[in-house]
């Protein structure tokens, strides 16, 4: 079955490939298979930003579309879809897909074409040890360091109040395991002592032996490298055994609106990483947050503003050299831009090193009075961080 395309092109009807009216901007993403859920928040955020473009006037004057096909979370698919979209479809640009397995193949095809390769969310280590001059994170951060401010504030903390053991349990997945082994490196060099360090298939759903040897260990903290359902399904059996950590941390799951419900709304102390929170006082998160928003009646999360932040990096540049084609020489132009500016996003300022790793780190939020609020650093919260972490 082949993949379905679709084409948003704000006012305009859908034209063929070529059209110099338009700027066509390939993407695939995953909309159905394993990472179908993040897949469609990106293409919100894609959708989201291309129609914002197009009401004030597009890029260099022409209208933007979005051709979007559904790799159905297939990491060879993806690959043949961007092969599609440069050589069938008639791509000017692309933007990344979904997730770290797809990121890589999808950017490999790019940097044979000589495309720049701005994306979403592919943020584990590897992605950038592969040599793409080509590629760019649209994100504060990579997963090793998305745990940064609540490492530094962890280890500031006195003695007597500072974790003196952790309890690991991570999905087998690149991203998730970054995000949690990030932490565990900073805070086993300072001394706090593993005990347990657990990895398990994306496919697990029963956490029954997992959480049993993290409550047997007694590990005052206790860090997943999770996406969603298995964060929601280690939670719910830490719970049930009784375990009370003094601190605890998942990546992914906790910024889900889902998540409180899903968990039985026992959240309180809840810590977890991220890139975005639409309460940011960035000028163009403002606009976005508003302009989101009235599009689909809630505020967007951060797979929607890592996408909307894709579609401002590859514009800052496209403004800049003036050029939105597939020519090498366009494609280089812009690719070059990118490794020698600064770009101003709904995440922040953005600037990156030569392998399109950004330079930042990632905000900390807690649940703190039943809302999920930013507690770190100390120049953006919203809330003071609670330790030790109340019962659940």
């Amino acid at each position: 079955m082949t993949s379905a395309a679709l084409a948003l092109t704000g006012c305009l009807s859908s034209g063929s490939s070529g059209n110099d009216d338009r700027i066509r901007i390939g993407i695939s993403l995953p909309l159905t298979g394993d990472f179908s859920e993040p897949g469609k928040g990106v293409r919100r955020g894609y959708e989201a930003w291309a129609d914002y473009v197009n009401s004030r006037g597009g890029l260099l004057g022409r209208q933007v579309e979005l051709v979007i096909l559904d790799d159905q979370s297939n990491a060879d698919r993806v690959a043949a879809d961007y092969e599609k979209l440069i050589n069938q479809d008639g791509a000017d640009l692309v933007f990344g897909p979904f997730s770290t397995r797809l990121v890589i193949p999808a950017a490999q095809v790019a940097k044979d074409y000589g495309f720049l390769f701005v994306e979403p969310a592919g943020a584990a280590e590897e992605v950038f040890n592969q040599g793409f001059d080509n590629l760019f994170y649209a994100a504060p951060a990579i997963a090793e360091d998305h745990y940064n401010y609540l490492a530094e504030a962890i280890l500031a903390m006195p003695p007597d109040q500072r974790p003196e053991t952790a309890a690991y349990a991570a999905m087998d997945d690149p991203f998730a395991q970054g995000t949690a082994y990030g932490l565990k490196e900073k805070l086993a060099a300072a001394g706090i002592r593993t005990v347990v360090d657990e990895v398990y298939p994306p496919n697990t759903t029963d956490f029954g032996s997992i959480a049993a040897k993290i409550a047997d260990s007694r590990a005052e903290l206790v860090v997943g490298g999770t996406q969603y359902q298995d964060a929601v399904n280690l939670i719910v059996a830490l719970r049930q055994l009784g375990y009370q950590p003094a601190m605890a941390a998942f990546s992914t799951a906790p910024t889900n609106p889902e998540f409180p419900r899903a968990i039985g709304e026992q959240t309180a102390g809840i810590l977890s990483p991220t890139g975005y929170t639409p309460k940011a006082a960035f000028p163009s998160n403002q606009e976005f947050v508003a302009h989101y928003t009235k599009m689909h009646g809630t505020e967007p999360n951060e797979d929607e503003a890592n996408a909307w932040t894709t579609g401002q990096v590859v514009a800052a540049a496209v403004q800049a050299v003036g050029c939105a084609d597939p020519d090498p020489e366009c494609q280089r132009k812009l690719i070059d831009w990118l490794h020698n500016n600064e770009v101003d996003t709904v995440v922040g300022k953005l600037r990156w090193d030569q392998t399109g790793k950004p330079q930042g780190a990632h905000l900390i939020q807690q649940y703190v009075d039943g809302r999920i609020q930013i507690v770190l650093p100390e120049s953006a919260k919203e809330a003071n961080l609670i330790h030790p972490k109340p019962t659940w």
